[in-house]
């Protein structure tokens, strides 16, 4: 369990916000946030930035709705704030979401923007299910926010010990 102190590392897990539907002929890839996704994707990066939740680095997969996600952290938190766009969050699994987020680097805390179901599957893994389904009781919401605290930096094989700190949506639950 993670002390009260600052923690050795800290995750910030968020699914991309709500997306519209896809235009006929278009890819999944492609698809853009809708009205309501773009005023989810402020409002969680708002929430984030007034609690004082700032990653030293953003990981986000490269379909355009989670750049548009990803984009109101790079405006709120600070416009220095790095955002590195890997191709492998699209249809990666657990494993490659691990491998990202526990590389070997300087950084103590990194949020990976990604998609379900294996947001959701990779936080099962790092909080257990029980924890999991009290967060999220209706599965990982759309512009959902974990907040993962460690005792010791994880790495992709040892990624155990994860704390969860807060879990926020930009939503009520339904």
């Amino acid at each position: 369990m993670a002390s009260l102190g600052t923690p050795a590392f800290r995750l910030y897990i968020l699914r991309h916000a709500r997306a519209a539907w896809a235009q006929p002929g278009q890819a999944d890839f492609d698809r853009a946030l809708d009205d309501e996704g773009f005023a989810e994707a402020e409002v969680i990066a708002e929430e984030a930035a007034d609690q004082g939740y700032k990653p030293d680095l953003i990981i986000s997969s490269t379909a355009v709705r989670c750049r548009q996600t990803a984009e109101p952290f790079h405006r709120t938190v600070s416009e220095e704030l790095s955002i590195d766009y890997i191709d492998t969050l699209y249809s990666g699994s657990v494993e490659t979401y691990a491998e990202l987020a526990f590389a070997d680097r300087q950084e103590t805390s990194v949020m990976i923007v990604g998609h379900n179901p294996m947001v959701e599957e990779f936080f099962h893994r790092l909080v257990g299910k029980e924890i999991a389904e009290t967060a999220a009781p209706f599965g990982y919401p759309t512009a959902g926010l974990a907040i993962l605290d460690f005792d010791k930096r994880p790495t992709d094989t040892d990624y155990s010990g994860a704390c969860l700190a807060g879990f926020m949506t930009a939503r009520p639950a339904r």
